[in-house]
């Protein structure tokens, strides 16, 4: 287990983007109970999932999970991250909506408190003061144990966590950032030094760049995925096939799937506590679980790296 906090935390969290889209609730039911018979523990979640697909409103992931968890009576046992600030009809991050839609997730996640909330996207128009008294507040009244930031300018999250530090509220204890071989500059650099100065654990986002990274993608293949067109844009570029390449190396050397090498690459950089993957089949599953057991030399590392570069 890895800490968040006061969490103890899987190595792998499931990403919940896919309950109530491209899987229903009784495979989204599957797919959570094999993930908590593999020894996991964390999912990802937000209020505004899935709100674009057709016939949904938004927070069809957080029911599904929330109906998940009562019917198994494994409350205690999950951590439960969800987020603000997108659902269609709680936008933004004035404080009076924070609440409003953290209430709203507790009813459909049927339960007391969230483990792990975050802002998911910055509103501007709100200053950090107000954002981050109001998580305060939440964090004080027992319905959420730690707070979190995901899409969010570097000035603003720096400001957010000077506030806290300054003046003493619950303060940022994670960062979501969209980080995987194929896109490591949206993370590495400034905003990973912020984070490793404040001790912020990552749980990066398209940990496996939206299906490329599990190797299904080929010159000259289809893949039946609602990303698949995004995904195989990679196959176009020659760092792509490079990628390809050394991880398809890696993951014969250690006998694992691609999935598997690209997660546990992820895992291994700095302060990297959980990369979020997300399965819509039951077969989809265990390379994901397979990467929280996996340990990568420091020369298939280096190769990963240096093809990623």
């Amino acid at each position: 287990m890895n800490k968040i906090g006061s969490l103890d935390v899987f190595p792998l969290c499931l990403g919940g983007n896919v309950f109530g889209w491209t899987a229903g609730k009784e495979r989204s039911f599957e797919i959570l109970d094999a993930y908590a018979e593999a020894g996991g523990n964390f999912v990802d979640t937000s209020d505004s999932y899935m709100a674009s697909a057709p016939g949904n409103s938004g927070g069809e992931s957080e029911t599904i999970i929330g109906e998940w968890l009562e019917t198994r009576g494994n409350r205690d046992d999950i951590v439960v991250a969800t987020k603000v600030g997108r659902h269609p009809e709680r936008k933004g991050l004035a404080g009076a909506n924070i609440k409003a839609a953290l209430e709203d997730s507790l009813r459909r996640l049927r339960t007391d408190r969230v483990d792990l909330y975050y802002t998911h996207h910055d509103d501007p128009s709100i200053p950090v003061e107000e954002i981050m008294m109001t998580l305060d507040e939440l964090v004080r009244s027992g319905k959420v144990r730690q707070i979190a930031v995901s899409n969010i300018e570097l000035d603003r999250l720096q400001a957010s966590l000077e506030f806290s530090e300054r003046e003493g509220t619950a303060r940022y204890t994670a960062i979501q950032p969209h980080y995987n071989l194929v896109s490591r500059d949206t993370y590495e650099g400034p905003r990973r030094d912020l984070a490793e100065r404040y001790g912020l654990a990552a749980l990066p986002y398209y940990g496996l760049a939206s299906g490329f990274l599990t190797g299904k993608y080929r010159p000259g293949t289809n893949v039946d995925s609602v990303r698949a067109e995004k995904a195989a844009q990679h196959l176009e570029t020659e760092r792509g096939r490079k990628i390809l390449a050394a991880l398809d190396l890696v993951a014969e050397e250690q006998g694992v799937a691609v999935a598997t090498v690209a997660l546990a690459w992820l895992a291994a950089q700095p302060t990297v506590a959980a990369p979020i993957a997300s399965a819509r089949t039951l077969d989809q599953l265990p390379p994901l679980v397979d990467a929280a057991r996996t340990t990568l030399t420091d020369a298939q590392l280096e190769r990963l790296t240096e093809a990623s570069a």
